[in-house]
């Protein structure tokens, strides 16, 4: 139970690693630093090559104007000549448009270190993805642990530019996995720790997570049934598109109207039986497949991945296909549905039942989900796991102090030494030891507002999670058994149904008495509970909730005011213990050291306190 005096020495090392290099010196704020000056020395550079080449495309395109000028005004001078300076335009275009593409590249990477950057100095708090839309307020810990929400655990670990990734780490962060899961995923993430390169490549390669695939919705699509099975019409419609074009060309040579007049009334009648399902197919589509590019992109990268630990190469081998690989078949699909969009356009839907554009596009985009659409839902889990993956590694990279847990085989059990919490600026923290197992399942906790008791207990429940999801913890050493964690911390009422403080409180007690009839043992994290009603009714029902629990093999933490409930544990001893945090007066402020103690406290500073300010008491 010492101050975090643990700072981790970084000094300095070189940019970001090839897989055939060893892993460079050097910690990450050095590594972050180095990369980023490289970066804007780069962006710099580039910034001046495109004004660069915006002041000569300005000079040849001056230079076209006074030839065309010349032509026009002398006939000594050849028109062809004007081709010179435009032709170099084009090439100065086309130049332009590569260092546009490389500053943007660019900016998107400094980005991606500035923000480690700031995660490193604890300046990340709303700045990231938040992943508000997976809270859930009847989860049995999401909301009191702080899982999500501006300031978390999801925004400090998640750098998915997939939905996909953010839904699965945010599956992760919600359900506990199994011991071997959970090793698998340690293995996985010691792996991509140092391939800072493979981050980055993924942070460049689309702007906005939050307006990509949406994967339940792609998977859907994709497993469902074709609405345009048929052969022979896909064969025809090309045909007859073929023959109206044509005849529009006899009308416009030989003033032929005929053909044209027959062909049009042909094709109406041919299109008009499958309007309705063509316009099924290119809404279903649309909506399932918006914004495939970044997903395609996405797979192309990790396509050029190769990896040692288990989990990595069984992720990798699912993307292994016959024929082209995932990316292209995405990319394929998103080109049909940049295609299918353009029917709107309003050049397109006058010839649209002539020539069966959108009827084309549609057997096209039938015909790729029956090859295609069943291993979407496949590929997007591997997408998705990969970049949780990476998100794990990227937070295990910035604190090389924090460990990974060890897993007990008997339970419950949750022995730390020098245990923080993961959310707090990990230079000032105090560190404490914590022990729950069979011998020794309950502490209550006691000691005025503000001491550290509601810290330590977050601490306990949000290190559960993250060793329980594949990630590095906050303390020293940590040996764990598989938990089923719930929290009553902070409940809140509830306006929409009508719930008190209190009445939400007992209800989530009750659901943590109900996670205790499941196979996993339960670790219970109570703060200051029932203080929605009066002294004696809050011993009592405390007890007996705190007993129950005991009784049904859960271990956990109640933190209390009321000295009257330190009882509680002498009760239960020698399976229950008192501990405390201290505090003191000194010249009218009330200072606390953050070290969790023996024993119930034994003085309050409350009068004291009230005293110091000029309250009468």
């Amino acid at each position: 139970m010492t101050h975090d005096d643990s700072s981790v020495t970084r000094p300095n090392g070189p940019s970001p690693e090839h897989d055939s290099s060893p892993a460079p010196a050097g910690g990450p704020r050095q590594r972050y630093a180095r990369r980023l000056l490289s970066l804007r020395g780069e962006q710099a550079r580039a910034e001046r090559r495109h004004r660069t080449l915006g002041r000569w495309k300005l000079i040849f395109a001056a230079l076209a104007l006074v030839l065309f000028g010349l032509a026009l005004g002398l006939r000594s001078v050849s028109m062809l000549l004007v081709l010179v300076p435009v032709a170099v335009i084009v090439l100065l275009e086309i130049l332009h448009e590569r260092v546009e593409k490389d500053m943007q590249l660019r900016s998107r990477a400094l980005g991606f270190y500035e923000r480690g950057v700031a995660r490193l100095d604890d300046r990340w708090m709303g700045t990231g993805e938040t992943g508000e839309r997976f809270q859930d307020v009847s989860h049995p810990y999401a909301r009191d642990l702080d899982v999500f929400g501006k300031g978390s655990l999801f925004e400090m670990l998640s750098t998915a530019r997939t939905r996909a990734g953010e839904e699965k780490l945010a599956e992760w962060l919600l359900s506990p996995a199994a011991p071997e899961a959970v090793r698998a995923r340690q293995e996985a993430v010691e792996e991509l720790r140092e391939r800072l390169d493979r981050r980055e490549d993924l942070a460049v390669l689309g702007e906005e997570v939050r307006s990509g695939v949406h994967p339940q919705q792609l998977a859907a699509w994709g497993e469902g049934a074709p609405l345009l099975e048929s052969r022979l019409p896909r064969i025809i419609a090309p045909v007859l598109a073929a023959a109206w074009l044509l005849s529009l060309l006899v009308w416009a040579v030989w003033d032929a109207a005929a053909p044209a007049v027959l062909i049009t009334l042909i094709n109406l009648g041919y299109s008009v039986p499958y309007r309705k399902r063509v316009q099924r197919v290119a809404g279903e589509v649309e909506r399932a497949g918006h914004d495939l590019d970044l997903f395609a992109r996405v797979l192309e990268r990790l396509e050029r991945e190769r990896f040692t630990s288990p989990r990595l190469a069984e992720l990798r081998a699912t993307l292994e296909t016959r024929g082209r690989p995932p990316s292209r078949w995405i990319a394929k699909l998103d080109r049909l549905v940049d295609l299918l969009e353009s029917r709107r356009h309003l050049l397109v839907a006058t010839v649209d039942p002539f020539v069966f554009w959108t009827l084309q596009l549609a057997f096209a985009v039938e015909r790729w989900r029956r090859n295609s659409g069943a291993a979407i839902r496949r590929w997007l889990d591997a997408v998705g796991e990969m970049e949780a993956l990476l998100a794990l590694a990227g937070y295990a990279f910035e604190h090389p102090a924090d460990v990974f847990p060890e897993f007990a085989a008997s339970g419950p059990r949750f022995e730390a030494e020098g245990l923080a919490h993961p959310l707090l600026p990990e230079g000032t923290v105090v560190r404490n030891d914590v022990r729950l197992d069979p011998d020794l399942c309950l502490l209550i906790i006691s000691g005025s507002n503000m001491a550290g008791k509601s810290t330590l207990v977050r601490a306990v429940g949000t290190n559960s999670i993250l060793a329980q999801c594949g990630a590095p913890v906050r303390a020293r050493r940590l040996r764990i058994s598989p938990l089923a964690v719930g929290a009553s911390i902070g409940t809140l009422d509830s306006l929409l149904e009508g719930a008190s403080h209190f009445y939400a409180e007992i209800r989530r007690l009750k659901q943590i008495l109900d996670m205790t009839a499941e196979p996993l043992p339960v670790l219970f994290l109570l703060d200051e509970f029932l203080q929605g009603t009066n002294s004696y009714d809050r011993r009592i029902g405390a007890e007996a909730t705190v007993r129950s629990l005991v009784g049904r093999g859960a271990v956990g933490l109640v933190t209390t005011h009321d000295l009257a409930l330190a009882n509680i544990a002498d009760s239960l001893a020698p399976r229950a213990a008192n501990v405390h945090f201290d505090s003191h007066l000194a010249d009218g402020k009330l200072l606390f050291d953050y070290r969790l103690q023996p024993g119930r406290v034994e003085r309050s500073n409350a009068l004291d306190l009230m005293r110091s300010i000029g309250l009468d008491v």
